[in-house]
């Protein structure tokens, strides 16, 4: 009897042992254990996060993505989900699990492993804001030790909430309502059983069971917590096996494929965050991307979304028009069949830019295409080949010709039916203001930001050509012109004595004159002629000066007649700050984009109040003045060269086209009485569009595509007539029009009626010229006008106004 006694014996002293030991090392360790006020005070890293004016996110920076929200938020489904997945008895055990541990211990000692924790809930909230997640058993005595301190101060409940915003869950999604956005696209209220069961199946192992990366192990999980809230009677026969239909990897793809489409992250406003982000930066240093702060910019979803659909297609349209200039690479592939992870490693580098996804060619000849892209072969033929179709002839380049191994891009023409188009090389921008409070409603600043993140809106200084004339015509107004007065549009010619360079001789578009014609006309047909003969008259001088009051830079505009032609520098932005003076009857506004800034608690910290035109702007011109100039550039769109812009059938829009030299630069500047936008099309590092490709070709397509939209269902606005106009017949006696009523009225030409009889038989519409930016020319040597009636108006950046408390 007593050999049996000694082992049992033995093996108590060393349980009694062990466990003096474990209690002498509680105890010193206990004093030791970190302050709870992490918890107490849970102040969670939550990403800067940016929206339009309507609520919807439009992007996030943060190393975390992260929603926080109380338990009362959380659903009963998704509550009984991880409970029964992570910790059956989380509400009846004391923070550890003392079944769990055992169970876990003699699994450890039989493999001689560490494999098992048996992890409470409170040991996770515990080991996730204190610990690592080295498996040692030391480490494992103070998360023991902090799980029962943490259940002494905190609730069941507030320990739950912490462990449901803080877990990470893959996809840089912390916290449940993170990861049902990032997974599903959905709030934590909208979550199905399935969903539920997957989101609470990611805690164990985040990368293994993510259902983008790995849907069969995902799956797996996922049936495995629907059996677990079965056997804890949280759900149903009937509702395990309804759930238990969904829980397979192929619907598991399809529901996350088809959720991802609809993300909250769905306005394409890439360069609007990454403004509001500066400014969040600016304000708050590193620290923006921790504290949930909320922007809310001044865009719009419609307007935004509006923006970017009619930029991309003014650039592929261009692009279509220039020819396909072949693969973007080429694959050696093996003869025979090739495995698609081998495919889907040759696609690895070449990344899906919007529409534009990219596919490998498996099969082709001048009938059909057969593309691998992601698991599946796509056939294009039809129109679907007319693009490249040269690039598919026998004749084609080797280094051009699309052929087994080449990469291209595939686009979803509608229907199912796919087409081979190219990744353009050109670049685009579109601004859209409001005109009275510089409220910026669409903001689109390249063709793809993650391809080339330089804002073309703002940081793009580019030579305007034609479009910066309405700003020469109205500084002509101030002195004593009208829309009446006549110049010759006949050719010019400046010897080298005179330009201080070399000789210069600036042409009309099609090298065609007119002879004397009114300025109205003139605008309206774009003639070179008359700007520079009407600079020459008021001054470089005078001209660059007055243009301060729209907000250029003197500086970047040089008192040289070439003004005339627009060969300074602005941005998109500036232009388009410059036209609002037009359209709101003579205010200067400035352009800004965030409208509110909020802290992570909700509180309004910061708003933009802006100057309004005829309340707070400043009055920079004459109302008489805009008003003219409003009625010149409608005339553009009526009959000159911006008439693709009738196809919108209002009578209300007003605007200029202009193109640089070589054909660099190809803008459209135009508005509505309430709504501003500034189309331009060039490339990042300036060079040559191709011949053709003016203002009117490849920039206003792009406004009116916008414009479509963001006029729908806007009443045509008529600009009331301010006082001080009078009629008078203008200088060619063909027509009455307006003129300040102080001035005299315009004078007939000097030239005789043979020589207008002459230039008479050109009455065809003029476009920019292609030589416009010529080298700059000193001005003529005019006596001294007097000067500016106003000073200009002063140029403030608008920042958001922090909120007084």
């Amino acid at each position: 009897m007593r050999w049996v006694l000694y082992p049992i014996t033995a093996l108590l002293a060393l349980i009694t042992l062990g466990l003096a030991t474990l209690a002498a090392m509680a105890f010193f360790a206990w004093p030791n254990l970190p302050a709870l006020d992490t918890l107490t005070d849970y102040r969670p890293r939550v990403p800067l996060r940016v929206y339009t004016a309507d609520g919807h996110l439009i992007g996030e920076f943060g190393e975390e993505r992260r929603d926080v929200v109380r338990i009362a938020d959380v659903p009963s489904t998704l509550k009984h989900a991880i409970l029964a997945a992570e910790d059956e008895r989380f509400y009846e055990h004391p923070g550890i699990d003392l079944v769990g541990l055992a169970r876990a211990a003699i699994a450890n000692l039989s493999t001689g492993g560490r494999g098992q924790g048996a992890s409470t809930i409170t040991m996770q909230v515990a080991r996730n804001f204190f610990l690592s997640r080295e498996k040692t058993y030391n480490r494992k005595l103070y998360e023991i030790l902090l799980s029962l301190k943490i259940e002494q101060n905190l609730s069941k409940d507030q320990i739950l909430e912490l462990y449901i915003n803080q877990i990470f869950l893959g996809q840089r999604a912390y916290g449940f309502s993170a990861a049902a956005r990032a997974y599903y696209g959905k709030t934590l209220d909208q979550l199905n059983l399935p969903e539920a069961a997957m989101l609470a199946g990611l805690p164990k192992a985040p990368s293994a069971f993510n259902p983008i990366v790995n849907p069969a192990r995902a799956a797996v999980r996922q049936q495995y917590v629907l059996r677990r809230m079965l056997e804890a009677g949280y759900i149903s026969s009937t509702q395990y096996e309804e759930a238990l239909a969904f829980a397979t990897p192929k619907q598991s793809q399809r529901d996350i494929a088809a959720a991802r489409k609809n993300q909250d992250i769905v306005v394409p406003g890439d360069h609007v965050a990454e403004m509001a982000r500066q400014i969040a930066v600016e304000q708050f240093g590193e620290q923006a991307y921790e504290l949930g702060i909320r922007i809310v910019t001044t865009v719009t979803r419609k307007d935004q979304e509006a923006a970017y659909a009619a930029l991309r297609r003014g650039v592929l349209d261009y692009d279509r028009r220039h020819g396909y200039r072949g693969p973007e690479a080429f694959v050696n592939l093996p003869s025979g069949m090739v495995d698609a992870a081998r495919l889907d490693e040759a696609l690895s580098d070449h990344s899906d830019h919007g529409d534009l996804l990219a596919a490998l060619v498996v099969k082709a000849s001048p009938k059909e295409v057969v593309a691998y892209r992601r698991g599946q072969q796509i056939t294009i033929s039809g129109k679907g080949l007319a693009f490249v179709a040269p690039m598919l002839a026998e004749k084609a380049p080797q280094s051009r010709r699309i052929r087994p191994g080449a990469v291209v891009r595939l686009r979803n023409s509608g229907n199912d039916a796919w087409e081979i188009a190219q990744l353009p090389e050109v670049q685009a921008a579109l601004v859209s203001i409001d005109s009275r409070t510089g409220a910026v409603r669409a903001l689109v600043g390249g063709f793809d930001f993650n391809r080339n993140k330089f804002n073309h809106v703002t940081q793009a200084l580019r030579q305007p050509g034609s479009s910066f004339k309405p700003f020469i015509y109205s500084a002509a107004l101030e002195r004593e012109f009208g829309p009446g007065n006549v110049l010759a549009d006949e050719p010019l010619y400046y010897p080298a004595g005179v330009t201080g360079s070399k000789a210069w001789e600036p042409k009309n578009y099609d090298g065609r004159y007119a002879g004397p014609m009114t300025l109205r006309e003139s605008l309206a047909r774009s003639k070179n002629m008359v700007a520079i003969r009407l600079l020459e008259q008021i001054t470089p001088e005078y001209a660059r000066d007055y243009l301060t009051r729209f907000g250029f830079d003197g500086a970047r505009n040089p008192a040289y007649l070439t003004l005339a032609l627009g060969a300074g520098a602005a941005t998109p932005w500036e232009m388009a700050a410059g036209y609002a003076v037009f359209a709101n009857g003579g205010y200067r506004i400035e352009p800004y984009i965030v409208k509110e800034i909020y802290d992570g608690n909700g509180r309004l910290i910061a708003r933009t109040d802006p100057p309004v035109a005829g309340q707070s702007a400043p009055r920079v011109i004459d109302a008489r003045n805009a008003w003219l100039m409003d009625s010149m550039m409608r005339d553009v769109v009526q009959s000159g060269t911006a008439t693709r812009a009738r196809s919108l059938k209002r009578t209300d829009l007003a605007g200029k086209t202009g193109t640089t030299n070589d054909y660099v630069n190809a803008w459209f500047c135009g508005y509505h009485p309430e709504l501003v936008a500034v189309a331009w099309v060039g490339h990042s590092q300036p060079r040559n569009l191709g011949r053709g490709e003016t203002g009117g070709a490849a920039a206003l397509p792009i406004w009116i595509n916008y414009m479509a939209s963001a006029l729908e269902g806007v009443p045509e606005t008529q600009l009331p007539r301010p006082n001080g106009l009078i009629l008078v017949d203008n200088g060619l006696g063909t027509r009455q029009d307006f003129h300040y009523a102080e001035y005299a009225p315009p004078e007939p030409p000097a030239a005789p009626d043979w020589l207008q009889q002459m230039f008479a038989a050109d009455t065809s519409p003029a476009m920019e010229a292609p030589s416009e930016a010529i080298p700059p020319a000193p001005p003529a040597r005019l006596p001294p006008l007097p000067p500016p009636a106003q000073a200009p108006a002063p140029v403030v950046d608008r920042m958001p106004t922090p909120i007084g408390r």
